[in-house]
């Protein structure tokens, strides 16, 4: 075996070849365990944090699966992440001949219906894959699971993969599995390691002067998170008010205003991109400087992945938060998830702290400033978007 290669885990040599063709030299953490695991036909839960590779975990045995006549289903929670799965799968199976579908939400029914049928039905599906399952559980999608789940063959092999797998989460999986084996490249809850983190309690009404500093310190691109749609919107036009490129992506936009949206974030035509956590597990972009959780998250779970669109791949990114102050509880909810403080700044001069009825932790906030932010002023591949006098 060569080390630190795809080469040894039961791969077969004609995906080897287009693994190599496309570049992959090295598996991740996740990859490297798991995918002997899956290829052997074992049940298993891979976790590990966002942006470490678990498509391919579980992309590549399924595609040498599907060469020896298995069918395969893979169930994801929004139209984003569907597509970036599609497109990986159909780069690693379409030149093995293995044909991939892609069933969503926003697109031609009659068209989908037409590719179903060209294929078995659920009875012939002999790889299941629930990716980010704790997060469609949590959506209210668990009667629409445990339907595919009784209407797959119970022989059939089941994986779930996912940055968070709280436990309940893996005692309703146990129940439709059979003795998974648990792949834990990083325990439940983990962050990037080279994602650096940062907290502000701030007034709601100061929130919008707190974000066009932020913007003013950082020269890349920002990510910026909302709890609503409407509060998305509003942050995009804000920004757009202060001078800058920006766009939104939530629910309320068509798939191709979506896709538009996306694009354009990717290949630097927008700056800020304003979302809700429907992109936070469907954004694969490279190169994302600054993600600020301009609203924290209804769950904790979800700051997990919310930051861990920035850092991908083992690079570096900065993640800011801003918490009103009767969201300590809030707070105290992700860092018990992280295991972690998170770092507490001061607001710039021109913004009043907020008068808070108890203080945080015993320790002095760290002045405004750049002291513990990652030594990045440039995103790496991404344009500079500074303007000059700002």
């Amino acid at each position: 075996m060569t080390e630190n290669s795809f080469y040894g885990l039961g791969i077969a040599p004609n995906i080897l070849a287009v693994l190599d063709k496309l570049n992959f030299k090295v598996p991740t953490p996740i990859q490297e365990r798991s995918i002997p695991e899956s290829i052997e036909g074992k049940d298993l839960i891979g976790i590990a944090e966002t942006g470490t590779g678990k498509t391919l975990a579980f992309g590549i045995p399924m595609v040498q699966a599907a060469l020896s006549g298995k069918r395969g289903l893979v169930v994801l929670p929004t139209r984003e992440l569907a597509l970036q799965v599609h497109k990986a799968m159909d780069q690693v199976g379409g030149p093995l001949g293995v044909r991939s579908v892609l069933i969503i939400g926003g697109e031609s029914m009659d068209r989908q219906l037409r590719d179903i049928r060209k294929a078995p039905m659920l009875q012939a599906v002999g790889m299941l894959v629930l990716d980010e399952a704790d997060r469609m559980l949590d959506m209210g999608f668990a009667p629409q699971l445990k339907r595919i789940l009784s209407e797959t063959p119970p022989e059939r092999q089941t994986m779930l993969f996912s940055a968070t797998m709280p436990d309940d989460i893996v005692r309703i999986a146990n129940h439709h599995m059979r003795l998974p084996t648990r792949v834990e490249v990083a325990p439940s809850g983990t962050t990037a390691p080279r994602v650096t983190q940062e907290l502000f309690f701030v007034r709601k009404e100061d929130k919008p002067r707190l974000l066009e500093k932020l913007l003013t310190e950082y020269a890349g691109s920002v990510l910026v998170f909302s709890r609503t749609k409407f509060g998305a919107k509003r942050i995009m036009r804000s920004v757009r008010e202060q001078g800058h490129t920006a766009s939104e992506l939530h629910s309320n936009k068509s798939l191709n205003q979506r896709r538009e949206a996306l694009e354009g974030f990717r290949n630097g035509k927008y700056r800020v991109l304003a979302a809700t956590d429907i992109a936070a597990r469907g954004i694969d972009v490279k190169g994302i400087e600054l993600v600020v959780n301009y609203d924290l998250p209804t769950n904790p779970e979800d700051y997990v992945h919310r930051i861990g669109r920035t850092g991908r791949a083992g690079g570096a990114g900065h993640a800011v938060s801003f918490a009103t102050p009767d969201q300590r509880g809030d707070v105290k909810g992700i860092e018990r998830l992280i295991r972690a403080t998170l770092p507490l700044s001061r607001l710039p001069a021109n913004l009043p702290e907020p008068r808070m009825e108890e203080a945080r932790p015993p320790r002095p906030p760290r002045p405004y400033g750049r002291p513990h932010r990652p030594a990045f002023r440039r995103s790496s591949g991404r344009p500079s978007f500074r303007r000059s006098g700002r």
